[in-house]
Protein backbone atom coordinates (compact mmCIF):
# COMPACT_ATOMS: atom_id res chain seq x y z
CA UNK A 1 0.00 0.00 0.00
CA UNK A 2 1.23 3.30 -0.94
CA UNK A 3 1.50 5.57 2.09
CA UNK A 4 1.96 9.25 2.35
CA UNK A 5 4.68 10.79 2.83
CA UNK A 6 5.48 14.06 5.50
CA UNK A 7 6.77 16.92 4.06
CA UNK A 8 8.60 19.85 5.20
CA UNK A 9 7.64 22.22 7.52
CA UNK A 10 5.74 19.38 9.29
CA UNK A 11 6.94 18.84 12.65
CA UNK A 12 6.63 14.92 12.37
CA UNK A 13 9.72 15.17 10.71
CA UNK A 14 11.66 16.75 13.65
CA UNK A 15 10.89 13.78 16.10
CA UNK A 16 13.47 11.46 17.13
CA UNK A 17 12.71 7.96 16.03
CA UNK A 18 12.49 4.81 18.69
CA UNK A 19 14.91 1.90 18.39
CA UNK A 20 12.78 -1.37 16.79
CA UNK A 21 11.88 -3.82 19.46
CA UNK A 22 9.37 -5.93 17.60
CA UNK A 23 10.78 -7.61 14.51
CA UNK A 24 6.99 -8.65 13.50
CA UNK A 25 4.29 -8.94 10.73
CA UNK A 26 3.46 -5.50 11.61
CA UNK A 27 7.04 -4.39 11.17
CA UNK A 28 7.36 -6.18 6.90
CA UNK A 29 3.93 -4.73 6.20
CA UNK A 30 5.44 -1.26 7.01
CA UNK A 31 8.75 -2.20 5.04
CA UNK A 32 6.76 -3.00 2.35
CA UNK A 33 4.64 -0.70 2.22
CA UNK A 34 7.61 1.88 2.20
CA UNK A 35 9.14 0.11 -0.01
CA UNK A 36 6.15 0.81 -2.78
CA UNK A 37 5.52 4.35 -1.73
CA UNK A 38 9.03 4.89 -2.18
CA UNK A 39 9.19 3.53 -5.83
CA UNK A 40 5.43 5.32 -6.60
CA UNK A 41 7.40 8.35 -5.89
CA UNK A 42 10.75 7.39 -7.14
CA UNK A 43 12.96 7.88 -4.66
CA UNK A 44 16.11 5.62 -3.65
CA UNK A 45 15.48 5.95 0.17
CA UNK A 46 13.12 6.22 2.69
CA UNK A 47 12.99 6.45 6.64
CA UNK A 48 10.13 5.06 8.73
CA UNK A 49 9.34 9.08 9.95
CA UNK A 50 8.75 10.22 6.69
CA UNK A 51 5.30 8.22 6.57
CA UNK A 52 4.74 9.37 9.87
CA UNK A 53 6.38 5.81 11.95
CA UNK A 54 8.87 7.39 14.66
CA UNK A 55 10.87 3.86 14.33
CA UNK A 56 14.61 3.48 13.85
CA UNK A 57 14.03 1.55 10.27
CA UNK A 58 15.09 3.04 6.69
CA UNK A 59 15.18 1.89 3.11
CA UNK A 60 17.46 2.28 0.10
CA UNK A 61 17.24 0.80 -3.15
CA UNK A 62 19.67 2.46 -5.77
CA UNK A 63 19.19 2.19 -8.69
CA UNK A 64 21.67 -0.14 -11.27
CA UNK A 65 23.78 0.95 -14.20
CA UNK A 66 20.32 0.83 -16.47
CA UNK A 67 18.27 2.82 -13.58
CA UNK A 68 16.54 -0.27 -12.43
CA UNK A 69 15.65 -0.26 -8.91
CA UNK A 70 15.82 -4.31 -8.60
CA UNK A 71 13.67 -5.38 -5.05
CA UNK A 72 16.47 -7.82 -5.01
CA UNK A 73 18.98 -5.02 -4.13
CA UNK A 74 16.84 -3.24 -1.64
CA UNK A 75 18.33 -2.40 1.42
CA UNK A 76 16.15 -2.26 4.74
CA UNK A 77 18.37 -1.14 7.38
CA UNK A 78 16.64 -1.43 11.31
CA UNK A 79 18.25 0.39 14.22
CA UNK A 80 21.64 1.33 12.27
CA UNK A 81 24.98 2.71 13.88
CA UNK A 82 27.51 3.94 11.71
CA UNK A 83 30.62 2.63 13.27
CA UNK A 84 33.52 4.12 10.87
CA UNK A 85 33.48 6.70 8.55
CA UNK A 86 35.91 8.52 6.28
CA UNK A 87 36.71 11.03 4.03
CA UNK A 88 34.42 13.54 2.52
CA UNK A 89 31.96 13.87 -0.50
CA UNK A 90 29.40 16.70 -2.21
CA UNK A 91 26.81 15.46 -3.19
CA UNK A 92 23.49 16.97 -5.06
CA UNK A 93 21.00 15.35 -2.48
CA UNK A 94 17.18 15.75 -2.88
CA UNK A 95 14.39 14.55 -0.37
CA UNK A 96 10.95 13.10 -0.81
CA UNK A 97 9.77 15.23 2.27
CA UNK A 98 11.23 18.26 0.72
CA UNK A 99 9.91 18.02 -2.85
CA UNK A 100 11.59 19.85 -5.91
CA UNK A 101 14.43 21.31 -4.00
CA UNK A 102 18.03 19.83 -4.30
CA UNK A 103 21.47 21.24 -2.67
CA UNK A 104 25.17 20.19 -2.77
CA UNK A 105 25.69 18.21 0.78
CA UNK A 106 29.03 17.36 2.46
CA UNK A 107 28.71 13.89 3.59
CA UNK A 108 31.44 11.02 4.46
CA UNK A 109 32.41 9.14 1.89
CA UNK A 110 32.39 5.55 3.44
CA UNK A 111 30.77 4.34 6.31
CA UNK A 112 30.44 1.22 7.84
CA UNK A 113 27.07 0.33 9.77
CA UNK A 114 25.73 -2.36 11.94
CA UNK A 115 22.15 -2.51 11.75
CA UNK A 116 19.06 -5.36 11.74
CA UNK A 117 17.21 -6.65 8.79
CA UNK A 118 13.65 -7.41 8.79
CA UNK A 119 13.93 -10.60 10.85
CA UNK A 120 16.03 -8.86 13.86
CA UNK A 121 19.41 -10.57 12.37
CA UNK A 122 22.40 -8.22 12.62
CA UNK A 123 24.37 -7.38 10.14
CA UNK A 124 27.82 -5.13 9.19
CA UNK A 125 27.26 -3.14 5.98
CA UNK A 126 30.52 -1.29 4.28
CA UNK A 127 29.24 1.35 1.93
CA UNK A 128 30.71 4.45 0.03
CA UNK A 129 29.60 7.40 -2.69
CA UNK A 130 25.92 7.36 -2.93
CA UNK A 131 25.04 4.58 -0.91
CA UNK A 132 26.77 5.84 1.93
CA UNK A 133 25.17 9.18 1.32
CA UNK A 134 22.12 7.84 1.56
CA UNK A 135 22.96 5.54 4.50
CA UNK A 136 23.66 9.02 6.13
CA UNK A 137 20.83 10.93 4.99
CA UNK A 138 18.06 8.51 5.89
CA UNK A 139 19.81 7.93 9.28
CA UNK A 140 19.68 12.10 9.72
CA UNK A 141 15.83 11.52 9.55
CA UNK A 142 15.61 9.10 12.68
CA UNK A 143 17.40 11.93 14.22
CA UNK A 144 14.57 14.74 13.23
CA UNK A 145 17.62 16.38 10.73
CA UNK A 146 17.02 16.87 6.95
CA UNK A 147 19.55 17.53 4.83
CA UNK A 148 18.31 21.64 4.77
CA UNK A 149 19.63 21.94 8.50
CA UNK A 150 23.24 20.99 7.04
CA UNK A 151 23.17 24.61 4.65
CA UNK A 152 24.60 27.95 5.09
CA UNK A 153 22.32 30.34 7.04
CA UNK A 154 22.27 32.52 3.38
CA UNK A 155 21.57 29.24 1.62
CA UNK A 156 18.77 28.35 4.28
CA UNK A 157 16.89 31.53 4.29
CA UNK A 158 17.28 31.42 0.20
CA UNK A 159 15.48 27.80 0.35
CA UNK A 160 12.78 29.14 2.94
CA UNK A 161 11.82 31.70 0.40
CA UNK A 162 11.68 29.57 -2.95
CA UNK A 163 9.79 26.59 -0.65
CA UNK A 164 7.13 28.59 0.50
CA UNK A 165 6.78 29.80 -3.20
CA UNK A 166 6.90 25.94 -4.38
CA UNK A 167 4.06 25.60 -2.12
CA UNK A 168 2.17 28.47 -2.76
CA UNK A 169 2.19 27.15 -6.76
CA UNK A 170 1.06 24.00 -5.72
CA UNK A 171 -1.61 25.05 -3.51
CA UNK A 172 -3.01 26.86 -6.66
CA UNK A 173 -2.38 24.39 -8.96
CA UNK A 174 -4.50 21.44 -6.90
CA UNK A 175 -7.01 24.63 -6.20
CA UNK A 176 -7.60 24.92 -10.11
CA UNK A 177 -7.90 20.80 -10.35
CA UNK A 178 -10.81 20.87 -8.08
CA UNK A 179 -12.43 24.24 -9.24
Amino acid sequence: MVLDIVEYPDKRLREKSKEVKSFDSELHTLLDDMYETMMSESGIGLAAIQVAKPIRALIINLPDEEGNQDKENLLEIINPVIVEKEGEIFYQEGCLSVPNFYEDIKRFEKVVVNYQDREGNTKTLEAEELLAIAIQHEMDHLEGILFIDKLSYARRKKFEKEYKKFQRERKQKNTKKSA
